[in-house]
């Protein structure tokens, strides 16, 4: 828990705790209305899908923002613009079209990539770089008590209060993110370098170059390929798998997205401690091969047995892998990439996931019927422990390459 004795990192752990419990909700919320609204799975797909695809168009803007302007400021003006762009959900509470939901969806989606470049790119600032890897961890607690805490109070209100509910809550929660970080950082230990004005496309290409240079930041996107297309298929058939196979309630569905939080606050824990210092291909391959097992089993278990608590129990434990998992990539990506680029390196890196994420949830809306869930759910499992295999194998690769390099003899 080091890193937590820096202020300025404590408090960006604090206003992040807001912001992604905010976030939750209603990623639990809307795409539950939505499926209910219209009863169709392409419907819900599509409207996961128009979240998505601005973070893709905006990568370039993001991840020059992020190098250029002042980290902090951006993710208060970021909260506060998520509260005012959220506000029209209250007219289609009242009745209004469901289409509305999907102009929100979208702007939310270009806030938050602006959002998380800018975070990611600020934590290496804010603590040495030997706990990097401890405070990445301590991020993934605020994420999974988030998920707890935001997919419980999105599934739970709209099902008891409806969505005006939620509206309320998420603007109320994401106030108290806002003033959070409204005040200045006391402290900033490692401040980016300034570098020169390039124009904002050309800036943008530098930052790609940068991937294509460093082989670390390549194994990164062959990961971030493969797991956004099972996270964007997992978005839809996770809805259709508790409201369908296993009959469950809105209630249940946040109730089971929440509940991964369990495991994932172990990892977090344990990702901040104990296993801070561990490689992050490591955590980033046995992390990922973890989470594919395991979500191959939930996908398959209801053959068996469709009982809720043995559920509860399962995607508790499926939140500890995907965090290790979460966690390497994150460091991965922030230790290869130089500090100056940073911001940009993550924005492509946030922009793909949002991308390939959004052509695994249209695919799924298409392939539904065609497929059905069980074979797309089993598919989805697949590409987890495929991505993991991936990494597993190009770091052994490496170590046995390092291993045969002769060690030179020292003079004298």
């Amino acid at each position: 828990m080091k890193p937590l004795r820096e202020p300025a990192f404590a408090r960006l752990w604090i206003a992040s705790f807001f912001s992604e419990t905010a976030e939750w909700m209603l990623q639990i919320a809307l795409p539950v209305f939505v499926f209910q609204a219209t009863g169709s799975a392409a419907t819900t797909a599509l409207s996961i899908v128009l979240g998505l695809v601005p973070a893709v168009l905006l990568s370039p803007v993001a991840g020059v923002i992020a190098d250029r302007w002042n980290r902090r400021l951006v993710l208060c003006v970021v909260c506060a613009g998520q509260a005012f762009v959220a506000l029209p959900l209250l007219f289609v509470a009242s009745g209004g079209p469901v289409f509305v939901i999907y102009g929100v969806m979208a702007a939310q989606a270009g806030l938050a990539s602006l959002f998380e470049p800018a975070r990611n790119a600020l934590v290496p600032e804010l603590v040495a770089p030997g706990d990097l890897i401890g405070a990445n961890g301590l991020m993934s607690i605020n994420g999974s008590v988030a998920r707890l805490a935001g997919g419980w109070a999105g599934g739970l209100l709209l099902g008891f209060g409806g969505l005006g509910w939620v509206v309320v809550a998420y603007l109320g929660v994401l106030v108290i993110g806002s003033a959070l970080l409204a005040r200045p950082f006391p402290r900033v230990a490692a401040p980016k370098p300034a570098g020169p004005h390039e124009p904002v496309v050309r800036a943008w290409i530098d930052g790609l170059r940068e991937i294509g240079r460093e082989g670390r930041l390549r194994l990164a996107g062959v990961v971030v390929v493969l797991t956004s297309l099972a996270q964007g298929m997992f978005l839809v058939l996770f809805v259709v798998f508790v409201l369908d196979i296993l009959d469950g309630t809105e209630g249940d569905v946040g109730l089971l997205r929440g509940v991964q939080a369990l495991g994932g606050l172990a990892a977090g824990f344990a990702v901040a401690t104990v296993a801070r210092k561990v490689a992050p291909p490591a955590l980033l391959g046995w992390g990922g091969l973890a989470l594919g097992l395991l979500s191959a089993l939930i996908w398959n278990l209801p053959a068996l047995t469709a009982s809720l608590g043995v559920f509860i129990g399962l995607f508790g434990l499926v939140g500890a892998p995907g965090v290790l998992a979460g966690s390497g990539l994150l460091s991965l990506v922030q230790t290869a990439a130089s500090p100056e680029r940073s911001g940009r390196v993550l924005s492509t890196v946030f922009a793909g996931t949002a991308g390939f994420t959004a052509l695994g949830a249209l695919l799924t809306g298409v392939l539904l019927d065609v497929l059905g869930t069980g074979v797309l759910l089993n598919v989805q499992a697949g590409l987890h422990t495929v991505s993991a295999l991936v990494v597993l194998g190009v770091s052994a690769s490496g170590r046995r390459r390092r291993d045969a390099i002769p060690a030179v003899p020292r003079s004298g």
